[in-house]
């Protein structure tokens, strides 16, 4: 295939979304930039976990990844060839302020630096992530998001970053998808750090909202000019797997837990109260002092939404037990009987449309940006590096045009970031699955953006007339 050209079999109608609506990639900072032992950076959670045995498909890590941080520039070319208005990306902690604590590093707000500068030469507006994932190691030693401490020092660290780059960057979003550095960290384990505690990942969730919080004030309070705050959350859907009263209990109980025990504290001021009493019932309950929630509930101007599929849920085990072997009420997650992606997760867009429309019914007032979307396939390229990916093209355009069909039914959706720029590391999956709308060779470094970059960039034209 000539690969100047989009398949003609998947596009959106011009006027679909409207042309001030924002168009980005995104990528996150161990996932893409590599000199990991580079000008003064540390260890993050990361670093440590990908050196357990068996903890990485392949063993592999993310110590040189995509090269970005040394292809910085070039990258940014290529970001611009795809007409996108937004580059998502997030900043590396370990890399700014080494060990979590104290100053920061010169040589790691400078490569920050650049790439803002960068990014704005080409006509690009940054989109900052303060936080995805790479918690510095020396934290977690003294004890990691469970512990109270850290929300602090997420915070100081949040403004080293902030007093170097507000004067060019318009927006800043604190985190990325807290349920999965909770919840996959500290109580699944498969994630880093590794741990498997349910009431570490419930403080866990607790002391990163009021990170979040504590940073988004302490920038409001500092800024020199209006700017744009936020947090990114991964949300689903939850629907009962059949219409029984135990289906459906199972479902309450996996949207508290999976969406609102998030989005009712930051915007409400408080933890639902079935979700408490739900925790109370098995001794377990959120480390709130005086003052955390209204610090939590602090006004901010955006919500990233990634979403990648929603799910039903039995509240019995295949045998048909209600409870498991610790007394608990069973909340079996079922994947629909759908096409699936490589990583075998439910293409369910008509969900996502049903989500986007819950988020502005249920949390009125808050303007959504999809901050991250995207499918990983079996990409085969060819001699040149060339990704015929007719899948993941068709599951971009079924998800936007979600997105738009959300926007008609009222949803305030503001724009739409593909994830991810580059096939990059994939957290417990290594390098074997790809996300990428850009092909990387990981061998020669060679970028070769695929049928769906392509796609991704002649409907941006399209939308915008």
């Amino acid at each position: 295939m000539n690969p100047t050209s989009t398949a003609p079999a998947v596009a959106l109608p011009a006027t679909a979304l409207p042309p001030s609506f924002r168009w980005g990639v995104a990528t996150s900072a161990y996932q893409i930039e590599g000199a990991a032992l580079e000008d003064g950076r540390t260890p993050s959670i990361w670093d440590t976990f990908c050196r357990v045995p068996g903890a990485v498909v392949g063993a592999d890590n993310g110590d040189v990844a995509c090269d970005h941080y040394h292809r910085m520039p070039q990258d940014v070319a290529l970001i611009k060839s795809l007409g996108v208005d937004s580059y998502r990306f997030s900043v590396s902690w370990p890399r700014v302020q080494p060990g979590g604590r104290g100053p920061a590093n010169p040589a790691g707000l400078a490569f920050y630096d650049r790439l803002v500068d960068e990014l704005l030469a080409n006509g690009i507006d940054p989109f900052v992530t303060l936080y995805h994932w790479d918690l510095p190691q020396e934290l977690e030693d003294a004890g990691g998001w469970p512990v109270r401490d850290t929300a602090y020092r997420f915070a100081d660290y949040a403004m080293l970053v902030f007093d170097k780059l507000q004067d060019r960057v318009d927006t800043f979003t604190t985190l990325n998808e807290p349920w999965c550095s909770a919840w996959l960290g500290y109580q699944v384990g498969v994630h880093a750090p590794g741990r498997r505690n349910f009431d570490d990942a419930l403080h866990a969730v607790h002391h990163l909202l009021l990170g979040h919080g504590l940073a988004t004030q302490r920038m409001q309070a500092a800024q020199s000019r209006p700017h744009t705050y936020g947090i990114t959350l991964n949300m689903g859907t939850a629907d009962p797997a059949s219409d029984t009263d135990t289906d459906r209990e199972a479902a309450r109980r996996a949207d508290g837990m999976g969406l609102r025990i998030y989005l009712d504290p930051l915007r409400y001021g408080r933890y639902p109260a079935d979700v408490v009493a739900d925790l109370a019932a098995r001794g377990s309950a959120f480390p709130v002092h005086d003052g955390d929630l209204e610090v939590i509930s602090a006004p901010f101007d955006l919500l990233g939404v990634n979403f990648y599929f929603g799910q039903d849920f039995a509240g019995t085990d295949p045998d048909g037990n209600t409870h498991d072997e610790q007394g608990d009420p069973v909340v079996r997650p079922i994947l629909p009987d759908v096409a699936r992606t490589a990583m075998d997760w439910p293409i369910t867009p008509e969900r996502f449309t049903r989500l986007l429309v819950r988020l502005h019914r249920d949390y009125p007032g808050l303007p959504l940006v999809v901050t991250e979307n995207g499918a990983a396939f079996d990409d085969k390229p060819d001699a040149s590096g060339y990704v015929a990916d007719d899948d993941r093209t068709a599951y971009l355009a079924a998800h936007i045009a979600a997105v738009a069909d959300a926007r008609r039914e009222g949803a305030d959706i503001r724009g739409y970031f593909a994830w991810s720029l580059l096939d990059n590391f994939e957290w417990a999956e290594g390098y074997a699955k790809r996300f990428g709308i850009v092909h990387v060779d990981y061998q020669s470094q060679r970028r070769t953006p695929k049928q769906s970059a392509l796609w991704y960039r002649d409907t941006i034209t399209r939308t915008r007339g």
